[in-house]
């Protein structure tokens, strides 16, 4: 019995297609696609990321950056859109399949692009600094559950 039956190399042939043919939609899709889902109103698009949203617009000098400057990784283009299409894929699937969690929290992953991206941003002033710890361990109304509007009692 071979390793990939008839049933399976059918299946590899449709996933090659689909696969294909979404990277020629996001490659010649509609006009602006792409700088549209850049965008930090699409990401507040779905109801569950309006809190991240409101303390992202809140938080000062970085409210004039987009969502995936600090998200995804800039590396490369190729690294870059590879990312961003897993991530969005996977938001879409969470979204979609009812389990959102009530609280978003960043994965290990994403703080590590975002570490990457606060260094690459701030290199100057962080170059003599220990870049092994966390930004938002001193700088922490960049964390958006801390940042945003306050309300005092």
């Amino acid at each position: 019995m071979s390793f990939l039956s008839k049933a399976n190399w059918k299946l590899l042939v449709v996933l090659a297609v689909l696969a294909g043919g979404a990277g020629l939609f996001v490659s010649f899709g509609p006009p602006q696609l792409m700088a549209k889902t850049e965008s930090p109103l699409f990401c507040s698009s779905c109801h569950v990321m309006q809190s991240q949203y409101e303390a992202w617009f809140n938080v000062g000098a970085h409210r004039t950056i987009r969502c995936v400057d600090c998200h995804l990784p800039h590396e490369s283009l190729p690294v870059y859109y590879t990312w961003k299409s897993i991530d969005g894929l996977k938001d879409v699937a969470v979204y979609y399949s009812g389990r959102t969690p009530e609280i978003i929290t960043i994965s290990d992953r994403g703080k590590r692009f975002v570490q990457a991206n606060c260094i690459r941003c701030h290199a100057e002033r962080v170059a003599l600094i220990n870049q092994e710890r966390n930004c938002w361990d001193c700088h922490r109304f960049l964390q958006h559950q801390l940042a945003g509007v306050r309300l005092t009692n």
